[in-house]
C-alpha cells in the first residue's frame, strides 16, 4: 500500500488527500476545469454530496478523463453523500447520484448527517418544519443494501459524535468505514477519534483549515503564531503544516480550494515531514470550535437549536 493511502475495515484503500467540491458559487466549468487541474496535479479522491450541487459537474470530468485515457476509474476514489430528505430510501438517493454522476457505482456513500428531512427537502439550511424524527436503523439498513446491490464499494457517515457512532454499532450489521467530521489543529476531535479508532473507524477531515474564505470559517489556523513558526522552519506553508498535522493523527484530509497555486500547495502536505515537537507545539494550541458543519447547524438560528443532540459530545 502507498504511505499515502490508507486501508479501511472495509478491505479497500483510499487516497489521504481529497478534493472537497462543495462551492457557494457552484460554478459547473468553473469545477470541471478544477478537477481536470486536480488530476493533472496527482489527486485521486474526490469529495461531492447531492446538497453541494456539484455531482454532475464532478461526474463530467471525471468521466471525460477516464474517456481521454489520462486516469483509469479504478484509480480514482469518489465519495458522495446521502441528504437527509433520502433517508427514507437510500437505494433511490445514491442511484440518483449515480445518474447525475454519469457512474456506475461510487467508492464511498455516506450518511451526511444524522438529521432526516421531509422528501424534497433541498435547502443547505433547512427549515424548521422540514424536520423529521430519524430512524437510524431503518436508515443503516438502507445504506447496506447500496452495499449490497453494488452501488458502492463502502459505506460510512459524516457529523457523528461519539455516541451516534455507538448507537449505530448498535445493530449494524456492516460498520462505517469512514466518519468525516470537521477537524483540524484548534478543534482536534481527540474524543471522537479515539472512540472511532477503538472500532477501526477511519476520521476524515473536513475544512482541516478551518475553512478560510468562508462566511463560516475561519482564519485561526493558518494565522496561528505556532503554526506559522513552524512553516518557516519547515520551509512549508502553514497550510501544509496543518494539512500534515492531520495526516500525522492518522486521518485523510479533504481540502476545497479551486485555486490552482493553492491546490498544489496543500497536495505538498504529503511530504512535509513534522517532528514530534512540532506536533506537541501543535497540540497545545487552544481550541476553538470555528464552525459546525457546512452550515447545517448554526448557533444564532433557532430551528437547528433543536439539533444541538449532535453534539452531545465531541463531533
Amino acid at each position: 500500500m502507498r504511505s499515502n493511502q490508507v486501508r479501511l475495515n472495509c478491505g479497500i484503500t483510499m487516497p489521504v488527500i481529497g478534493l472537497g467540491t462543495y462551492s457557494f458559487q457552484n460554478d459547473r466549468k468553473t469545477t470541471q476545469e478544477a478537477v481536470h487541474m486536480a488530476l493533472k496535479m496527482g489527486y485521486r479522491h474526490f469529495d461531492t454530496a447531492k446538497i453541494y450541487g456539484s455531482e454532475p459537474a464532478l461526474g463530467s470530468a471525471l468521466t471525460e478523463a477516464i474517456l481521454d485515457g489520462k486516469v483509469e476509474r479504478e484509480d480514482i476514489f469518489v465519495t458522495s453523500k446521502l441528504w437527509g430528505s433520502d433517508h427514507h430510501d437510500p437505494v433511490s438517493g445514491l442511484k440518483q447520484t449515480l445518474k447525475n454522476m454519469g457512474m456506475e457505482h461510487l467508492d464511498m456513500y455516506l450518511v451526511h448527517w444524522p438529521v432526516k428531512l421531509k422528501p424534497r427537502a433541498c435547502n443547505p439550511i433547512p427549515n424548521e418544519d422540514e424536520f423529521e424524527d430519524l430512524d437510524l436503523e431503518t436508515t443503516w439498513a438502507g445504506m447496506e443494501k447500496c452495499l449490497d446491490l453494488g452501488l458502492c464499494r463502502c459505506i460510512g457517515v459524516s457529523n457523528f459524535s461519539s455516541r451516534k457512532i455507538e448507537q449505530l454499532l448498535d445493530f449494524a450489521s456492516v460498520p462505517p468505514a469512514v466518519n468525516q467530521v470537521e477537524m483540524h489543529p484548534m478543534w482536534r476531535q481527540t474524543k471522537l477519534r479515539g472512540a472511532c479508532g477503538d472500532h477501526n473507524i477511519h476520521v476524515s477531515a473536513y475544512s482541516p483549515l478551518g475553512g478560510p474564505g468562508n462566511s463560516w470559517g475561519s482564519t485561526l489556523v493558518v494565522d496561528s503564531p505556532i503554526i506559522k513558526s513552524i512553516a518557516l522552519q519547515r520551509k512549508a506553508t502553514p497550510a501544509q503544516v496543518a494539512l500534515r498535522w492531520g495526516l500525522s493523527k492518522g486521518s485523510s484530509v479533504i481540502v476545497k480550494s479551486f485555486n490552482p497555486e493553492r491546490m498544489k500547495e496543500n497536495i505538498g502536505a504529503v511530504d512535509l515531514k513534522l517532528d514530534d515537537g512540532d506536533l506537541m507545539e501543535i497540540d497545545r494550541l487552544e481550541e476553538r470550535k470555528i464552525m459546525r458543519g457546512e452550515s447545517l447547524v448554526n448557533e444564532t438560528t433557532s430551528p437547528y437549536r433543536t439539533l444541538e443532540d449532535l453534539w452531545d459530545d465531541e463531533i
